[in-house]
């Protein structure tokens, strides 16, 4: 065996209720901050096999065509406390996608209100049971607010969790990509049980789930903490070895990074999976800030590219709850649109050999007026190039590399364009920087302690 593993059996699961009740305590206090949108029960959505309810959060300014976030809860927890203590509300408010909230009542080891990943029916496609009752909410959303199916996605805390991960497996043709937070594999509390396994036997679970699929596999991004009490923090890397196997690609991260203080991100081939592991952090993800990495790795964050199709009727819902979380976002100064020239130099910024890869450094070049050299100062902080990516810093301290990435509101993303030429890290504090004062093509960039040398500072031109 490649590790031990602490099985989820006995009294571990056991050791699940105390946990988790601690864990939704952490996640349901008040959010400041009022929406005029409300949460609402939908009792009529079509088939449940799984007899869960549904509530629904569509923001008031809801896209034309928007997609959709499954949001799910924990053992012990409830709809509406997912709903209000966790960001999602609030980033639909920002960006226009629907938000469906699944109420769980299936109760296993003594726990109440957990979403069912352990039957037969769970486990397959077209089983019925609580995915079946969940698919047909998204099903119900697409129907009646034109929502668009190629951007339908799955999050949830660890039943939730659990179930994003099933849903990814039994309905790929549905679910483009989830974001478990604190789960287990796909299977894990099926009859394969939890027990250390090969990425190919971890990804053979997956597939059986829908024999005879041969259709596009969702990206998943995995979050977990450290000291994980309830379910081990090895369950990451369990995670990580079933879906890269699904996708074919190296268990082997191609990138490493930290886009946060404690957060040390894995990226695998190119960038269909990921993995956060958030040092300390124990049973009671997602945290704070935690919610906007998941809707810039799911796109939310931009408006739908699907043609468009004729909404049907409005359905009638019954209020609930009022949101309770309100967006915010990072200002930046100056910048424009255009190529960014040094001017110590007179080159470039130039993604390295015109690539898209996560993770690919930044350098000096020739300006050619390519699409490599094009970028964009957002009013969000960014610096993005082509569509999607980021200029992004991929340390702290003097001397980390600058890289693209996809864009997913780090402050490691964030830069502010000072008037003195400068670009400024807004997680670090220090300057864009040509390497050792270097002027010649392929002289790498990095952040470095602001000192006002003219290796830091920059033009923009359009």
């Amino acid at each position: 065996m490649r590790r031990h593993l602490r099985k989820l059996a006995g009294t571990a699961v056991a050791a699940l209720i105390t946990a988790v009740v601690t864990a939704l305590s952490m996640l349901v206090g008040p959010v400041p901050g009022a929406s005029a949108a409300t949460l609402t029960e939908v009792t009529n959505f079509g088939s449940n096999p799984g007899n869960i309810r549904m509530f629904l959060y569509v923001p008031n300014n809801v896209a034309a065509r928007p997609g959709v976030l499954v949001a799910m809860h924990g053992c012990n927890g409830w709809a509406q406390g997912f709903y209000q203590g966790t960001e999602f509300a609030s980033l639909a408010d920002r960006y226009g996608f629907i938000v469906i909230y699944p109420q769980a009542n299936k109760s296993a080891n003594g726990m109440s209100n957990c979403f069912d990943v352990w039957s037969n029916e769970s486990l397959r496609h077209g089983g019925g049971s609580d995915p079946g009752s969940i698919v047909s909410m998204v099903n119900y959303v697409q129907q009646r607010y034109n929502s668009d199916p190629e951007r339908v996605f799955a999050t949830g805390f660890s039943s939730g969790a659990m179930e994003t991960n099933n849903l990814l497996a039994t309905y790929p043709d549905v679910f483009k990509a989830g974001a478990p937070f604190s789960g287990v594999p796909y299977g894990c509390l099926g009859p394969a049980g939890c027990g250390d396994k090969t990425p190919q036997q971890w990804g053979d679970l997956a597939r059986n789930a829908y024999p005879g699929y041969t259709g596009p596999r969702p990206r998943v991004q995995a979050w977990h903490g450290t000291n994980d009490s309830v379910l081990n923090y090895t369950m990451l890397q369990e995670e990580v070895d079933q879906w890269t196997n699904v996708w074919g690609i190296s268990q082997t991260p191609t990138s490493t990074g930290s886009p946060q203080s404690g957060w040390t991100r894995r990226t695998f081939g190119s960038g269909q999976v990921e993995a956060y592991t958030i040092s300390g952090a124990g049973h009671d993800l997602p945290h704070q800030g935690m919610g906007i990495y998941a809707i810039r790795f799911f796109g939310l964050d931009a408006p739908s590219t699907s043609p468009s199709a004729t909404p049907t009727v409005t359905p009638t819902v019954t209020p609930t709850v009022t949101p309770t979380v309100t967006p915010s976002s990072t200002p930046t100064s100056g910048g424009g649109s255009g190529a960014i020239k040094g001017v110590a130099s007179g080159r470039c910024v130039d993604v390295t050999g015109a690539s898209q890869n996560d993770g690919t450094q930044v350098q000096l070049w020739d300006c050619n007026g390519q699409a490599n050299q094009t970028w964009t100062s957002t009013s969000a902080g960014e610096i993005r190039v082509y569509s999607g990516k980021c200029l992004d810093a991929g340390g702290t301290g003097n001397g980390a590399k600058i890289q693209i990435y996809s864009c997913h509101g780090g402050t490691n993303q964030k830069w502010r364009v000072n008037s003195d030429g400068s670009i400024q890290g807004v997680q670090s504090g220090l300057c864009l920087d040509a390497a050792g004062a270097g002027t010649g093509n392929g002289t790498k960039l990095q952040l470095y302690s602001c000192h006002g040398g003219t290796n830091q500072k920059w033009t923009w031109s359009r």
